[in-house]
């Protein structure tokens, strides 16, 4: 700092105005010139590096490898549609496309999928590395590629990577993309080659983030530390069948031919399995073991998902008897962490004539770095996705003993692996990967996971400590599928039939996928992995020194559930439960999501029939941008009934009488509820779960107090938050824990609903007290986050988008972000609405997770469906449409989704031509 910075007033002598007068005028020119400078430094910087990387989109490009001309259209939107008279000029031409608007993004992705972050951001990145390669995501890859996948979906995956590799041919980083030219300043990384592996790798990574209950499984062990069996099963509910609809009611497993009979005429057999009887391995070396994975897990980089966390989708069908049209209207909204650019990609891949040479005529999403489609339709058929949920995960606590692992008694050897790591700007590391039958040791990539399993003590039926004990994990993406395959074969489906066959091969990551045709039918099928345990329910981690946990195999595709065409002329899937659990015979999963969105889709669907109203495609977006809150419904009377002197917290009160419970952004009831809805959770789960699942420092009034004032009462309540919330627990808020609390209000006396003062706060010793603290504590939480004048509060100005560069956007220097960041925008939703903008309510209100995309299909005419993105096709900076769909997804509009060739030609703005 500068000397003499006291004011003239203090001790020191003080300046003449004039040396005053002219240091100012100094300072100011100084930081004018500086301003100057990094401006012109910076447009200079920005301008060229855009100039060189925005895409040709007019014109005419050579790229060697092409049998013939390839016609590239572009919308007002930048949306790619291409026009090919093979299949392989088609797959090459995508690649080209999509490393033209998102390049940078794909490499991010294939560096992640095999471990090699920190060849691109350095030392920061070893631990990601090192545990992404244990998983060996591309080691998987590679065997899938070698030994699963068709001849012709290598020659399609051959033909993307040729496509993307004519497009760097002469290229440096800087040509490519902004990213590049600002970690140019960092190191002298290089983008790569691309192959047909680093698209397969992709897979993994999408099924690692949508890998089902492997959080809840950890963290119910976790619990076992503080909570006993029925405590542990107050916060795990069972599924409420009888009241959210599971998505299979009218398909039945046939005991006879062990198949699944879903409605229509084809029939399979296939071989039984067995079901395993709940059991678990607990003690303190697998509480310590386990809290230093969560925290692990916690830390990596996300591919389409939060982690496996909060990730929800919306899909249904409607069958023609119960459209506008007379013909099906399909629906879908994935849910997946907001990212800039978005996860997904829209094109439309087009054969000029259908024949055995060109065989595709597909619209839809896609991931930039993967060829084909993965959700849309074709000239015949629409489909949708959403994650199933079903348990894929199993986490075994291993006994390690010398340079193996204990396996009923004996000692079997590791198998081992070496990997090097390499760091920009720094020395390479390298690491040994340890595996057992049941996968990886995750432990290993941990020291501290590693000490505690020698220490620590476990129950009584385990091993003698000997050497410690790690934790692997068993997963079905570990051993290498035909995913690939599926997404070209159901590219081309043509009907039911054939879109069964090929989802069969959709092995990784296990979705429901609604069907829709142009013949009038509809159909639900859930393909996928899904094992059969010897021992366990997989709803907790069991013991690796007994093969009785061992899995015994993998259900029938045959005895997997379906509907066809079911009665009731619906079919609606959002993450609930795929079949009554009393009407089948193998276990999917122990964690459904609760069904709450699915059934508010369920019921408006119902309601509109019911009316003898028929749906139309805006119905459908309608739906889609629903935003009532069903624990609101279920709350709110209480609420008013409780008797609250104090009139700022009245005042507050007031605002939930004759609220509909929808949760726009301009409402002050939604923002006062969701706050209160918050508080509860804290209040009555906050201290009492383990120190392990605990949020440190966690503040719900995070404002600008002013906390050195005079303690008058507003600040003082304002200031206690500090006191009170550190080193506490935080539910997430989702729709697991509104079946918590529904259940609970049945009990006004439970423990749970019990909280000890704190500050001016009283106790609370039963339900109708703690909600009252609530609603306290909410009012002077919303004054320090929205001011005291409730008139200006809304549920926008908390529930806030941000959407943020994964990589440079997070953590590159501040002008970078600056370029590369958007928002805030205000949105309506929540957490378990069918807009489900979620929010997690152990961090705040800031939205979370989003519907990542949105699109209803017209069965009637393909013309007349609607599509948008959450940002935009393009992932560079600068481009005009880099986040061009934004404001109008925050609307909740959609655009015209051309695909005949007369529409696409219509909406055309721009046309390239490659040629051979």
């Amino acid at each position: 700092m500068p000397p003499n910075t006291t004011a003239s007033s203090g001790h020191k002598p003080g300046k003449s105005g004039r040396k005053k007068g002219r240091k100012a005028r100094l300072l100011v020119l100084v930081l004018v010139m500086a301003i100057i400078g990094g401006i012109a430094y910076g447009a200079y910087w920005s301008v060229s590096t855009v100039r060189a990387s925005l895409p040709q989109t007019t014109g005419s490009i050579t790229l060697e490898g092409l049998s013939g001309p390839v016609d590239v259209k572009r919308d007002s939107y930048g949306i790619p549609q291409i026009y090919a008279s093979s299949d392989a000029d088609l797959f090459m031409a995508q690649g080209y496309v999509q490393a033209q608007d998102r390049f940078y993004e794909m490499d991010v992705r294939r560096h992640m999928t095999a471990g090699r972050l920190s060849e691109m951001f350095g030392k920061d990145q070893v631990k990601d590395d090192e545990f992404l390669r244990t998983l060996g995501w591309d080691r998987v890859a590679q065997k899938e590629y070698d030994t699963k996948l068709s001849a012709s979906t290598k020659k399609y995956l051959q033909a993307y990577a040729k496509g993307v590799n004519a497009y760097l041919q002469g290229k440096d980083g800087k040509d490519i993309s902004l990213e590049y030219a600002a970690l140019g300043f960092k190191n002298d990384y290089k983008p790569q080659k691309w192959t047909p592996v680093d698209s397969v790798a992709w897979l993994k990574a999408m099924a690692w983030d949508l890998r089902g209950n492997m959080k809840d499984e950890i963290d119910r062990a976790l619990m076992t530390s503080r909570l006993g069996p029925q405590q542990i099963a107050d916060l795990y509910p069972d599924y409420p069948y009888s009241r959210n609809q599971a998505i299979v009611t009218e398909g039945e497993y046939d005991e006879y031919t062990k198949t699944f009979d879903g409605g229509d005429s084809s029939s399979s057999t296939s071989t039984s399995g067995t079901t395993g009887s709940t059991s678990s391995s607990s003690g303190s070396a697998l509480t310590s073991q386990l809290a230093g994975l969560s925290n692990v897990l916690d830390d990596l980089p996300t591919a389409v998902g939060v982690n496996g966390q909060g990730i929800g989708s919306n899909s249904w069908v409607v069958a023609g008897k119960n459209t506008i049209t007379g013909k099906p209207l399909l629906a879908n909204d994935p849910h997946l962490e907001a990212s800039l650019p978005s996860v997904w990609y829209q094109m439309g891949l087009h054969c000029r004539a259908i024949s055995s040479k060109c065989q595709y005529d597909v619209s839809g999403y896609t991931f930039a770095g993967m060829p084909g489609v993965v959700i849309g339709h074709n000239q015949d058929i629409a489909w949708g996705m959403t994650n199933s949920g079903v348990d894929v995960t199993d986490l075994y606590l291993e006994k390690l003993s010398g340079d193996g692992y204990l396996v009923d008694g004996t000692t079997k050897p590791f198998t081992t692996r070496t990997e090097t790591i390499k760091v920009a700007g720094g020395a390479s590391k390298k690491i040994v990967v340890r595996s057992t039958d049941n996968g990886p040791l995750l432990s290993d990539r941990n020291d501290e996971l590693v000490k505690v399993g020698k220490k620590a003590a476990v129950d009584t039926a385990a091993p003698d400590r000997g050497d410690g004990y790690g934790i692997s994990l068993r997963w079905t993406a570990e051993d290498p599928g035909t995913t690939m395959d599926a997404v070209f074969a159901i590219d081309k489906a043509s009907d039911w039939s054939e879109f069964r066959t090929a989802s069969a091969k959709f092995d990784v990551p296990s979705q429901n996928l609604v069907y829709a045709d142009t013949k009038n039918n509809i159909g639900y099928t859930l393909p996928g992995r899904i094992p059969i345990r010897g021992k366990g329910d997989g709803s907790l981690p069991v013991p690796g020194w007994d093969s009785k946990y061992d899995w015994t195999g993998y259900i029938p595709q045959a005895a997997l559930p379906y509907e066809y065409n079911p009665k009731r002329g619906y079919i609606v899937t959002a993450n609930q439960a795929v079949i009554d659990k009393d009407k089948y015979p193998y276990t999917l999963t122990t964690d459904w999501g609760y069904g709450t969105r699915s059934q508010r889709i369920t019921d408006l669907i119902q309601s509109k029939i019911d009316g003898g109203g028929k749906i139309s495609t805006d119905d459908m977006r309608q739906m889609q941008l629903d935003d009532s809150s069903e624990i609101a419904k279920l709350l709110v009377p209480k609420l008013l009934k409780i008797d609250e002197p104090d009139p700022d917290v009245r005042e507050a009160q007031k605002l939930l009488e004759g609220w509909d419970y929808t949760q726009d952004a301009d409402s002050a009831a939604a923002a006062y509820f969701n706050s209160v809805w918050r508080n509860i959770l804290k209040l009555a789960f906050g201290n009492k779960l383990p120190k392990e699942l605990r949020v440190e420092g966690q503040c719900l009034y995070v404002a600008p107090v002013d906390t050195t004032g005079p303690a008058d009462e507003d600040n003082q309540k304002v200031r206690e938050c500090g006191e009170r919330d550190a080193d506490e627990a935080q539910p997430d808020g989702g729709d697991r824990w509104f079946e918590v609390v529904r259940k609970l209000m049945d009990d006004p006396n439970s423990d749970w609903w019990k909280t000890p003062a704190s500050g001016n706060r009283p106790s609370a010793s039963n339900m109708n007290q703690l909600f009252k603290r609530a609603m306290i504590d909410a009012r002077w939480e919303l004054t320090a986050k929205l001011g005291k004048d409730i008139d200006t509060w809304s549920w926008g100005r908390l529930h806030r988008l941000f959407l943020k560069n994964q990589t440079l956007g997070t953590s590159g220097p501040g002008i970078v972000q600056y370029v590369l960041n958007r928002g805030p925008w205000k949105l309506s939703g929540g957490e378990a609405t069918v807009n489900a903008t979620g929010w997690n309510a152990a961090g705040g209100y800031g939205v979370v997770w989003v519907p990542s995309m949105r699109m209803v299909v017209n069965l009637d005419d393909f013309d007349k469906s609607k599509w948008i993105n959450l940002t935009g096709a393009s992932g560079h900076a600068y481009s005009a449409h880099y986040t061009d769909q934004t404001s109008k997804w925050v609307n909740g509009e959609l655009l015209p989704w051309s695909f005949s060739s007369k529409a696409v030609d219509g909406s055309t703005s721009d046309t390239l031509v490659l040629k051979p």
